[in-house]
């Protein structure tokens, strides 16, 4: 009988803990989607790969450079090599890790106005808005910007 409740124990802590496992994955996968700073100027499409999240801009408000009439590229990187590289596709978010309570950190964030490339938070406000704080150093000394997730029309 011993036996018999060491092993139902064991079932029920398997159980419970993959279950708790699923949440917190179910909860982090609420970043995916595609998402809109306040400034307008770009979509942001967040996806899940190998248990991290990254952004990639997908949709540009002005989307020819109207200096060269072509696509826009990263012209402002301090990477010479990376000047050529089309915005339209840009991974500008990188890295970011769940750690709960709504919260992703460890990754950085890409502003491809100025060519810097910044420690990055980001806080899910509701399922709708999210909090992307870029800082240098100490997160007191940064810019939070307010995005809103886009609803896709089906």
């Amino acid at each position: 009988m011993k036996k018999l409740m060491t092993i139902l124990l064991a079932l029920t802590t398997v159980f419970v803990t993959n279950e708790s496992f699923a949440q917190a994955a179910k909860e982090a996968d609420k970043l995916i989607g595609i998402w809109e700073p306040s400034h307008g100027k770009a979509r942001i499409k967040i996806d899940k790969i190998a248990g991290k999240y990254y952004g990639r801009i997908v949709w540009l408000k002005e989307p020819i450079d109207p200096a060269t009439g072509q696509p826009k590229v990263d012209k402002n990187n301090p990477d010479e090599s990376m000047h050529s590289a089309p915005l339209r596709g840009y991974r500008m978010l990188k890295d970011f890790v769940y750690q709960g309570n709504g919260e992703w950190s460890e990754g950085t964030i890409y502003d491809p106005e100025n060519g810097s490339t910044y420690s990055c938070v980001i806080n899910l406000k509701d399922d709708n808005t999210l909090d992307i704080r870029g800082y240098i150093g100490m997160k007191t000394f940064g810019r939070t910007d307010v995005w809103k997730r886009l609803k896709l029309k089906r």
